[in-house]
C-alpha cells in the first residue's frame, strides 16, 4: 500500500488532513495550530513531497522522518505532523479493520470521563451554565475561569487586592453552586505572574479544586516550578508544548501534575503516546487538551483508552458554537457547530463518552466542508492595559 496524495481542508477555522492511498483507503487528521494555520498548511505541503509514494503503516518512522529533518520545528510545523500521524494512524485503523487503540496495546477502560466547558461574559452567566453542566451529568466541569473575560477593546485595570480578592471568592460561588459532587478545573489561562498565582492559589485551597491550570505562561518552567513547589493544588499544563523533550523537561522540574498534551499539536497521536509514557514513569496523570473540532477529540479518546494514566479528557461539546463563532468571527453562517463539520460524533453519558468501536479513530468529515464552511483566520488581536502594555487575557 502506497500514500497517493496528501490534502489540507481549510473549514471555518479548523484544518484538517486527509491522506489518501491506492488502496482506496483516506485518513484524516487535525492541527492544532489554530492561530497560524496557513503556516500550518505550508509545512504539510512540504511534507507532502516526502510521503507520496510511502506505506502509510511505516508510522513510527514517518513520525521520526518529518520531525528530524528539519533543523527547525514549532507549533506549525508540529501541528502538521501530528494531523498527518493522526491520518496515518486512521488508514492504519482500517487497514487492520480495528480501532487504532487495538493497535496501541488495547482497551484499559470502557468509557472516558470527560469535563465540560462552562464560562461566562458575567458570574451569574458562569454559575447558570455550572449548574446546566451538572444537570447534564457532568462530574466534572473546567474551562472555568475566576477571571471574566471582558472585550479586548476595554482597557483594563485593577487593584492587585481586587483581582485576586475577587477571583478567590468567584471560585467559592463556583464550589457553592454545584456542590462536592462536581470537580472544579480551574482555567487561569497564564493570567497571573508567579507571585499573584502563589496568592491565589492559596486562596482557593478551601475549595480543593481537581486542578488550577496554566497560572502562568508555559514557556519558564523553572517558573512553573517556583509556584508548584509554594501551593497545594496540583498544577495542569502542557497544551502549548509541542514535542516530547519539552514535557520531559516540565517533569523532571516536579512543575506539573496534570500532564496536557495536544494531540493535535505534540505529535499526533504517536507524540501523545511517548508524553503519556513519560508522565507514567513520573507517577503523572493526563488530562488530553482538546478544544478543537470532533476530529481531535475522536484521537483523543484512542489515546485516553489506551494508557494507564488517564485522568480525564476536555469535551467542550459537540453542539458548542465551531471557533469562528466562537470567538466572534463575522461573514460565516450563523449556527455553525462543531458537530457539523463531522458525519458522526460520540455519545457523552453522565459524564463519560463512549469508546469508538469503528475501524480508525471512528470519525469521518462532511462532505463539501470547504464550501460549506469557508476558512476564517483568527485576528490579531489582544487586550491594552490602561497605560498602553499589553494585557495577558
Amino acid at each position: 500500500m502506497k500514500i497517493t496524495d496528501v490534502r489540507v481542508i481549510l473549514a471555518n477555522r479548523y484544518m484538517f488532513v486527509e491522506v489518501t492511498t491506492d488502496e482506496g483507503l483516506t485518513g484524516i487528521g487535525e492541527s492544532g495550530a489554530w492561530g497560524f494555520l496557513d503556516a500550518s498548511k505550508g509545512a504539510v505541503e512540504a511534507l507532502r513531497t516526502y510521503l507520496i509514494g510511502q506505506d502509510p503503516l511505516r508510522i513510527e518512522h514517518h513520525w521520526q522522518y518529518m520531525y528530524r529533518c528539519w533543523h527547525f520545528r514549532g507549533a506549525a510545523i508540529m501541528g502538521a505532523i501530528s494531523a498527518i500521524d493522526i491520518a496515518l494512524w486512521d488508514i492504519a485503523g482500517k487497514y487492520y479493520d480495528t480501532p487504532v487503540y487495538n493497535l496501541l496495546g488495547g482497551r484499559c477502560r470502557d468509557k472516558a470521563r470527560v469535563y465540560a466547558h462552562a464560562g461566562g461574559r458575567t458570574i451569574e452567566e458562569t454559575i447558570a451554565n455550572l449548574k446546566q453542566a451538572k444537570a447534564d451529568g457532568f462530574t466534572a466541569i473546567g474551562h472555568l475561569t475566576p477571571f471574566l473575560d471582558e472585550s479586548r477593546d476595554t482597557p483594563y485595570f485593577t487593584t492587585h487586592a481586587k483581582e485576586i480578592g475577587e477571583a478567590i471568592e468567584r471560585i467559592g460561588l463556583y464550589r457553592e453552586a454545584v456542590g462536592n459532587d462536581v470537580d472544579l478545573c480551574i482555567e487561569v489561562h497564564r493570567r497571573l505572574k508567579p507571585a499573584d498565582a502563589v496568592v491565589f492559589a492559596r486562596g482557593i485551597e478551601p475549595f480543593y479544586p481537581y486542578f488550577i491550570e496554566d497560572p502562568i505562561g508555559a514557556d519558564n518552567f523553572d517558573s512553573m516550578a517556583e509556584v508548584a513547589d509554594k501551593i497545594n493544588i496540583p498544577i495542569a499544563t502542557g497544551e502549548r508544548l509541542n514535542n516530547p523533550q519539552e514535557f520531559a523537561m516540565l517533569i523532571r522540574r516536579n512543575a506539573v501534575a496534570y500532564v496536557r498534551p495536544d494531540v493535535c499539536m505534540c505529535g499526533g497521536i504517536t507524540g501523545a503516546k511517548k508524553v503519556a509514557a513519560l508522565a507514567e514513569a513520573n507517577d503523572l496523570m493526563v488530562v488530553p487538551h482538546n478544544p478543537l473540532s470532533p476530529v481531535s477529540t475522536a484521537a483523543c479518546l484512542q489515546i485516553a483508552v489506551s494508557i494507564p494514566n488517564f485522568a480525564l479528557l476536555e469535551y467542550p461539546g459537540d453542539d458548542q458554537p465551531a471557533l469562528s463563532e466562537k470567538f466572534g468571527a463575522t461573514g460565516v453562517e450563523n449556527g455553525v457547530r462543531k458537530k457539523d463539520v463531522v458525519k458522526n460524533t460520540f455519545k457523552c453519558v453522565d459524564g463519560f463518552m463512549e469508546i469508538p468501536t469503528q475501524s480508525g479513530i471512528g470519525i469521518e468529515l462532511a462532505d463539501d466542508l470547504e464550501n460549506r464552511f469557508p476558512y476564517r483566520r483568527r485576528g490579531l488581536k489582544t487586550r491594552l492595559h490602561v497605560d498602553g502594555s499589553v494585557v495577558d487575557q
